[in-house]
């Protein structure tokens, strides 16, 4: 049960300050039940009575309970919110902790824009839910509870008149809440769906405007923002459908209660105090009942949006240490693929019994048509996923056998694809070694061939570079990436395709960077272009997911095969591009 779950999970730790809360609202319950309380006195004693020394008294006893009404409220208002807001704050860490340890394959299956709906719809209906249930789900009842014992002592009779009207409250409520959890759910997969659809048309708005479809992802994001709008209206009547039900109840009640009431005090079984007492707690009693009818849709809201919660936080991992695992020591940086085969899902396998082998302080190279397979042999390295038959081995360990933490923090990764994040130049270089030294930052930027452009950028190696490194070009942020891989200084180096998106100038560059980290490290390189391998110790041919052929450059050029047709067909479109500049030259 969700709401069980949460009361174990994060409620329980704040049990003190919950308990000096539920002591404020008692306060502010029995100061509520008191002002109601006074007016028989008043009415009876002072004005129908006529009785000076109690008037003296009854204006200080209503300031002292006004005023520890107020004092109670703030408390626990402050208190309740509070513990609120920390049991959210403690939630979203929870989550980013947890998405953090997810699989790569959850983030490949998983919309960014739905993961971002987690973090600010989800939880901010979750953070509402939580402040007004903690809030109202013990001060209302107590005022109620307080207001209900004034009534039953000035009248019980008058009040089980009254009350009989209450039980029929609870079926509309709970149907009205049962309706608030299905359309807020709906709504809340909206939302995600929307801010999908918003994170993918800004991140590709240089493609949008390149092909003028401006219109067109102006008309999708209105279709789905008229659905939202759709289920929040949808939402708000039947979040307002509990307003008239209460109060067509509420005003049944008080006619029953003036009629039947009236018709005891000229009969004279009671007085009019008592009467008026009665009438005051009963109308005191209405805000906090239709508070609960509310108080059930925002909670049926938040448990909507827990669920979804929830179920990101138990989608376990399979990609975690084994039970035992061991750290990696590399002592040579020797890979082996030993009969890998790997599946992606339901299919044809990615990998079909792949055996090849890096000799430690070696590059080994990986070309071969686009889908081969070839990223996927690199992405089992690092375990960002695991193998379905085989074994992949660093001197001799099992990558499985080794601790995630040992076994990335032996390798370094460049891709073809940079992360940059929107904080400094000098943060991003650090980033794999955030304590390293600022002399470290500028030798590592150096041997990247990247200090002399940084030098020259506004702010140096403080400038902010903005989200994905979009302030520099595409050389630039792949020497960064190098001088980051350069500082980590790891033991194994993976390249994909690091220079496949580069002009002639910027990939010069780039590759005098790269053949920098590859001196002394154990490389694997996959590329598109033959070019740039044709000094790899050993190439491996891969195609439809098996190792069809491997040697150096001359040995698989001799052996004319599958390689030494993909040589020759570059090496011809490249002297094509040559004979057509010198052309039109």
């Amino acid at each position: 049960m969700l709401v069980e779950r949460l009361v174990r999970e994060e409620v329980r730790a704040h049990l003190g300050r919950l308990l000096l809360a539920l002591a404020c609202m008692a306060i502010v319950a029995a100061a509520t039940a008191g002002t109601a309380w006074l007016m028989q006195p008043v009415l009876d004693e002072v004005f129908a009575n006529a009785n000076r020394d109690l008037l003296a008294i009854i204006p200080f006893v209503v300031m002292a309970v006004f005023a520890a009404k107020g004092a109670a409220n703030y408390g626990q208002a402050v208190l309740m919110n509070v513990v609120g807001q920390r049991i959210i704050a403690n939630m979203q860490k929870r989550l980013y902790a947890h998405l953090m340890a997810a699989d790569l394959a959850f983030f490949n299956d998983t919309a960014t824009g739905t993961l971002i709906s987690r973090f600010t719809v989800d939880v901010n209906l979750l953070r509402a839910a939580v402040s007004t249930a903690l809030t109202g789900i013990a001060k209302e009842p107590l005022t109620v509870i307080g207001l209900v014992a004034v009534m039953f002592y000035q009248d019980w009779r008058l009040a089980a008149v009254a009350f009989f009207v209450f039980p029929l409250a609870m079926l509309p409520v709970v149907i009205i809440g049962r309706r608030m959890r299905k359309v807020s759910a709906r709504t809340q997969v909206q939302m995600g769906r929307l801010t999908t659809h918003l994170d993918e048309t800004f991140q590709g708005v240089r493609h949008v405007k390149a092909y003028g479809m401006e219109s067109y992802e102006i008309e999708r994001a209105g279709s789905e923002i008229e659905r939202v709008y759709r289920l929040v209206c949808k939402a708000l009547r039947v979040r307002a459908a509990s307003a008239p039900i209460m109060e067509m109840l509420g005003g049944l009640a008080i006619a029953i209660v003036i009629f039947y009431g009236g018709l005891r005090v000229i009969e004279g079984a009671t007085t009019t105090g008592a009467f008026f007492s009665f009438v005051t707690a009963l109308l005191l009693a209405y805000e906090p009942m239709k508070k609960l009818g509310n108080l059930n849709a925002n909670l049926q809201e938040g448990l909507a949006a827990a669920q979804r919660v929830f179920a990101v936080l138990d989608t376990e991992p399979q990609i975690r240490d084994a039970p035992g695992a061991r750290a990696l020591v590399v002592e040579g940086g020797d890979i082996a693929f030993e009969s890998v085969s790997f599946n992606y899902g339901p299919g044809a396998p990615a990998l079909d019994g792949v055996s090849l082998r890096v000799p430690a302080g070696t590059t080994a190279a990986l070309v071969g048509p686009s889908g081969a397979g070839k990223s996927t042999i690199l992405n089992l390295i690092p375990r960002f996923y695991d193998v379905s038959a085989g074994g992949v081995r660093i001197d001799g360990a099992d990558v499985r056998d080794v601790t995630l933490a040992s076994l990335r923090g032996a390798l370094a990764l460049v891709s073809q694809e940079v992360s940059l994040f929107n904080d400094t130049v000098r943060s991003n270089i650090a980033y794999g070694r955030p304590g390293a030294s600022d002399d470290e930052i500028r030798a590592a930027a150096r041997t990247a061939a990247a200090h002399g452009f940084i030098e020259t950028l506004p702010d140096g190696y403080d400038t902010v570079v903005g989200e994905g490194g979009v302030k520099l070009s595409a050389g630039q942020r792949q020497r960064v990436a190098i001088a980051r891989a350069m500082l980590k200084d790891a033991p194994i180096l993976l390249l994909d395709e690091a220079t496949s998106s580069l002009d002639s100038e910027s990939e010069r560059l780039v590759q005098q960077a790269i053949e920098s980290l590859m001196r002394g490290r154990t490389t694997l390189v996959i590329a598109h272009r033959l070019s740039t391998v044709i000094g790899a110790d050993i190439i491996y041919f891969v195609e439809r997911g098996r190792v069809v052929e491997q040697g150096s450059h001359a040995e698989l050029l001799a052996k004319n095969g599958a390689y030494a047709r993909m040589y020759r067909v570059q090496f011809a479109d490249e002297a094509e591009v040559a004979t057509m500049a010198r052309a039109r030259a």
